[in-house]
This record gives C-alpha cells, structure tokens and sequence, in this order.
C-alpha cells in the first residue's frame, strides 16, 4: 500500500518530469516552421504553434491589387473546411506596393467589404531579405518566394511539407483543393 505522501512525492516526480520536458512525458513539440509569433490585425497575440497538426493555408495578401476578390474564395474555404482541420491565414503586406497604410485600415476593409473571419497578422514583409521569418522558412522549403499578392502555401498537418501555388491559383482551384483533400479531418 502506498501512503499518501508517498503518493504526493510520484504525482510531483510526474509533473516536474512534464514540466522539464521528459521523453515521452511532454506534448508533441512545435514543428520549427510554426514556431513563429505574430500580432493579429487587431493586435492580439498569435502563436502557429496553436495550428500544428493542421492543414494550413497562408497567403500573403493586399487590399488593392487585382487578386484581392480571392479573399471571398478563403473566406469561403475558410469556412467550409474549419471544421474538418483548414486553418487560413492571410498576411498583409506592402512588398508590390498595394497594400493599405495601417493595420487598422486593412482589418476594416477585410471585415467590410468580405467579411474575412479567417486570422489576419499584422502588416510585414514576405519577399526579400526584410520578409518576415516565418515566409523566410516557406521559400527556402518550397524553392518559391512570393512573386505577387496571393501567393499561397499550404502546410501539411506533419508541419513540413509545403505546397506552393502562385497568386493566379484560385483558393478553390483543383490544384489546391486536390492537396488540401487528403490532409482534412
């Protein structure tokens, strides 16, 4: 029979080996490619560790460019795949030149005019040596950067394949949906 304190002693053994990250004992880490922090439009924290084991789809997007009708398309596959795992997140940026001046600027006219629900980070870089970490990793996995707004990568749940699909890619189109199918719940 085991006594209480001794009891007490494995349950602290237990969660000290936890908490230090034991083999075995600790949750699945995050997959390096999502180990990346950003502010959301609105400033809030967002950590893509939260999406691992999740098919992702990240676009870097902008409020005035002639692809920007394609946020209805993420909207909607947004939407219509939450459920079964999809995660879309759009990053805004300047890199062509026609994006808003203001992260509250973009948040407004992605709320208004397409009633994008899907996370939205805060305006960076995706091209060039100024591109934000997280797009570094994306080319350098893929062999692709951004030529142009809406380009897309989906991210298999596993965290390291990564599929590349230029801005003429519609979100709906066979060649996304054909990858996204197999990863969705």
């Amino acid at each position: 029979m085991v006594s209480v304190a001794d009891g007490l002693k494995l349950l602290l053994l237990i969660v000290t080996a936890c908490a230090l990250g034991a083999p075995g004992a600790a949750l699945p880490a995050c997959p390096a490619l999502l180990d990346h922090r950003f502010n959301s439009l609105q400033g809030k924290s967002v950590d893509l560790c939260e999406y691992a084991n999740r098919p992702i789809l990240a676009v870097n997007t902008a409020s005035k460019c002639g692809y920007t009708p394609q946020f209805e398309k993420l909207e909607a596959l947004y939407k219509r795949y939450k459920s079964r795992g999809l995660v879309v997140i759009g990053f805004p940026s300047n890199d062509f030149n026609q994006e808003l001046a203001s992260n509250q600027e973009i948040a407004s006219f992605c709320r208004l005019t397409y009633f994008v629900e899907f996370p939205m980070i805060e305006k960076s870089a995706v091209t060039g040596a100024a591109a934000n970490p997280f797009f570094r990793q994306l080319r350098a996995a893929t062999g692709k950067a951004p030529q142009w707004n809406f380009h897309k990568y989906l991210i298999a749940p596993d965290g390291k394949t990564v599929y590349s699909f230029p801005a003429q890619a519609e979100p709906d189109s066979a060649e996304i949906l054909g990858r996204l199918a197999p990863m969705l719940k």
